[in-house]
């Protein structure tokens, strides 16, 4: 029979003695830190996990998932053992609070700096709109489409459900934005199939001081006031007016900006045709652009030969590029005039929904 009566140190083991055993063998835990943890018991509005520590820690149902789930076993099973990310410390009750969300989240920013990287076309469907644009999202991040990177003429309120193409204008994690663009993957799509000098028939969607938008089979090109005609223009208005068919030739593709420029200037065979003699500048727009192409050959040649000199510079001879950034003109007079996506920075939704 075991004598009850023994002393703490006739065992040799007292509870100060378990107590330090136990914080020798207990992992330390601060939150941002991932951990391996399994399963112990499913609740009604969460579950508590064993991730080694003295308590059960616990992982509420809103942070089981970056979509939205009703009941934790959408997620969750009896003894699954998986990654937890640490969101607090521990509490009056010593217990730690978990989260599935935020690996989630670290993931899903990864993944689309990865696409951003390889300037990836991604398909989503609009589930909102606000004043500034539509809502779609990427990997479960909430991105932002602005108004003006919409290439559609359906309302933006009848954009909810649609499936759009978009490319990726801003990824920025730290301040939380993702950015994108619907018209950046239309224009890519369709530069596929236009060359810079190709004459290509549009309507005329929309007038601005600046110059007048041209729809080219479903986006959007500019011919800038400057390009309409060699004599001096007051107003693209008194030009065209909306509706109009027009043919024009392409000037610049811009894939980085998702941007067409057009020309019908370079199309008058005579100067101030296209006020004058709209009519002849359109029947002799493909022999005007033929000789605009060989002018363009022409000089892309002489610039390959003025590249290629007889003689080798050594490295410490030519001069940084960014040295001569001061004295090299913008070539895009129209840049200053096309509103920047960053204008409606107020109007863009965070990505994550905290």
């Amino acid at each position: 029979m075991v004598n009850q009566n023994l002393t703490a140190t006739e065992i040799g083991f007292t509870h100060e003695d378990f107590a330090a055993l136990l914080d020798k063998y207990d992992y330390h835990f601060s939150p941002g830190d991932v951990v391996p943890g399994t399963v112990f018991s499913i609740e009604p509005r969460g579950a508590l996990i064993d991730i080694g520590a003295k308590t059960a820690a616990y992982i509420p149902i809103q942070e089981m998932s970056i979509n939205r789930v009703d009941s934790p076993e959408e997620v969750l099973q009896s003894n699954e053992t998986r990654e937890f990310f640490i969101l607090t410390d521990e509490n009056e009750d010593g217990q730690l609070t978990l989260s599935i969300r935020r690996i989630e989240y670290m993931r899903a920013w990864e993944r689309v700096r990865q696409l951003q990287a390889e300037d990836a076309t991604v398909r989503s469907g609009v589930f909102a709109t606000n004043r500034g644009g539509a809502l779609v999202r990427i990997e479960g991040l909430r991105g932002f489409i602005p108004g003006s990177h919409i290439s559609t003429r359906k309302p933006k309120e009848e954009l909810v459900g649609e499936d759009l193409p978009l490319k990726f204008l801003e990824v920025d994690e730290e301040r939380n934005r993702l950015v994108l663009s619907h018209r950046r993957a239309l224009v890519e799509r369709k530069m596929n199939r236009l060359e810079v000098g190709e004459v290509v028939i549009g309507t005329v969607r929309g007038i601005k001081p600046y110059g007048a938008f041209i729809d080219i089979g479903g986006v959007s090109g500019l011919l800038h006031i400057s390009e309409i005609s060699h004599e001096h223009i007051d107003t693209p208005h008194s030009v065209f007016n909306v509706n109009d068919e027009v043919k024009v030739m392409i000037i610049d593709l811009d894939a980085e900006r998702g941007r067409i420029s057009l020309s019908t200037k370079q199309l008058e065979p005579e100067p101030g045709d296209m006020i004058k003699n709209r009519d002849l500048v359109y029947d002799k727009a493909e022999e005007m652009a033929a000789k605009y192409r060989e002018q363009l050959l022409a000089k892309q040649q002489g610039a390959t030969a003025a590249a290629t000199p007889g003689e080798v510079l050594a490295d410490e001879d030519i001069p940084p590029a960014t040295e001569l950034d001061e004295d090299i003109p913008v070539v895009a007079a129209i840049e200053t005039e096309i509103p920047a996506a960053t204008e409606i920075e107020e109007e863009i939704p965070a990505a994550i929904e905290e």
